[in-house]
């Protein structure tokens, strides 16, 4: 008989924000297929006979392909185990969740999704930097800054420069540049500010504040190890007024901020 497979997400990193099913489950697993952001703190909590199989992914490297990572989703529920795909944040913000479970479903697989907080909103609440605030921002949106190989970043870039929503861009630290420097040329402020955060939630968090024309020379100067989120628009200007202190083991360590000073 075929075994089950859990597309669950880890959340930005914390393990106390891993929901109860998430851990239930994850304490459960024969197998956990886990991404490379999925942090040690998490994976500290799988069960110590499960098979954990590493799939991950980083910026120009991919250990394992796409369709490769279906097929071994497939083989192992086929060999009846209990399969967990651990992905961080939550599988189906750009998490290839779905991806993964049209393959699950046209081999016959049972599936079923498990949601995780989003890295943004787990950024948001660990820096105090809110995603939308009134009269600063009216609404938020998502976007990927991670572009195919030899691919063109595209974007509706009108659309995103809107002064009145907050963007959060995910996987963009290898293109934020470019990124920067087409939502100026859509008319967006130069010195509209721009929060980075690193490993957002865990003990290794580091955030750095600058604005759109400066943030590419900021990274270059101070580069941040991914995975790397960027609220840019006019919330990410409270930070200087209401940043909470970085996770607890970390609150005697550099914080880095730059810009608007």
């Amino acid at each position: 008989m075929a075994g089950k497979v859990y597309l669950i997400g880890a959340g930005p990193g914390d393990p106390d924000l891993l929901t109860l099913k998430a851990l239930r489950l994850l304490q459960s697993a024969e197998v956990v297929v886990h991404d490379r952001l999925v942090s040690p703190e998490i994976m500290a909590l799988t069960p110590a006979g499960a098979l954990c199989v590493p799939v991950g992914k980083a910026a120009g490297f991919h250990s394992v392909p796409q369709d490769r990572i279906n097929e071994l989703l497939v083989e192992m529920a086929r060999d009846g185990h209990r399969v967990v795909r651990l992905k961080g944040g939550d599988p189906l913000i750009f998490g290839r969740g779905s991806e993964e479970a049209e393959a699950l479903a046209a081999a016959g697989i049972p599936y079923a999704y498990v949601p995780g907080i989003t890295a943004a909103q787990g950024a948001a609440c660990s820096t105090g930097v809110p995603l939308t605030h009134r009269g600063l921002a009216t609404g938020v949106r998502y976007v990927t800054g991670h572009r195919a190989q030899d691919a063109a970043l595209e974007l509706d870039w009108q659309s995103l420069a809107d002064p009145d929503t907050t963007l959060v861009v995910y996987m963009g630290a290898a293109n934020m540049v470019e990124i920067a420097a087409r939502l100026i040329a859509a008319g967006m402020p130069l010195d509209l500010p721009v929060l980075a955060v690193a490993h957002a939630t865990t003990p290794r968090e580091r955030r750095m504040l600058s604005d759109l024309a400066r943030i590419g020379a900021d990274l270059a100067r101070q580069p941040m190890e991914a995975p790397v989120l960027f609220v840019i628009g006019r919330v990410a200007g409270l930070y200087e007024t209401a940043a909470l202190p970085l996770p607890q083991r970390q609150r005697g360590a550099h914080l880095r901020v730059v810009g608007h000073g």
